[in-house]
């Protein structure tokens, strides 16, 4: 699965192995640049909205970049959507948070085996922001998927899903 994981654009004219191969490097550098900036900013307690900020500025600047060589099915690419992700869900941009795991989710289930938690993971989080956005249809459906997905990892009986299950009548 590496290929599909290093998938580039289809282009026409598509980028040479050097430019691929620069692009990883400037992937790997801004991965550990957004790790270095969120623990070192944390340190200084700036405000926690500037930080959000900058840190959601390098997601979306890394992301345009590594756009014009890599799918968004890139592994580099769905770790900088995850971190956007993450970012959003913090700062309560919850339409943020949904377009960005709606990118994520397909790449993931094409990536992990059919009964990841890291699929159940997203779907959750997919169906709680349907759920706070309004959208129950959307929510109840990303919610069984991932239920479906945890009841064969964990056990139909293991008290995640029960609570899931809460949830979904709550609603």
């Amino acid at each position: 699965q590496d290929k599909e994981k290093l998938e580039i654009c289809k282009l026409n004219d598509p980028p040479s192995a050097e430019t691929v191969k620069d692009m990883i490097k400037y992937a790997r550098n801004v991965i550990e640049e957004f790790r270095r900036a969120k623990h070192y900013k944390y340190i200084l307690c700036l405000t926690l909205t500037t930080v959000a900020c900058e840190l959601l500025e390098i997601c979306e600047l890394s992301l345009d970049k590594m756009g014009a060589v890599f799918e968004d099915s890139n592994v580099y690419m769905l770790h900088m959507m995850y971190q956007a992700m993450g970012v959003c869900l913090y700062v309560q941009d919850w339409e943020g948070a949904l377009c960005y795991g709606q990118k994520i989710i397909r790449p993931y289930s094409k990536h992990y085996p059919s009964y990841s938690l890291n699929v159940a993971s997203m779907w959750l989080k997919l169906g709680r922001l349907y759920m706070a956005l309004k959208n129950r249809t959307a929510g109840v459906k990303a919610l069984k998927r991932a239920i479906a997905i945890m009841e064969v990892a964990h056990g139909k009986d293991h008290p995640y899903i029960s609570e899931i299950k809460k949830e979904l009548e709550d609603h």
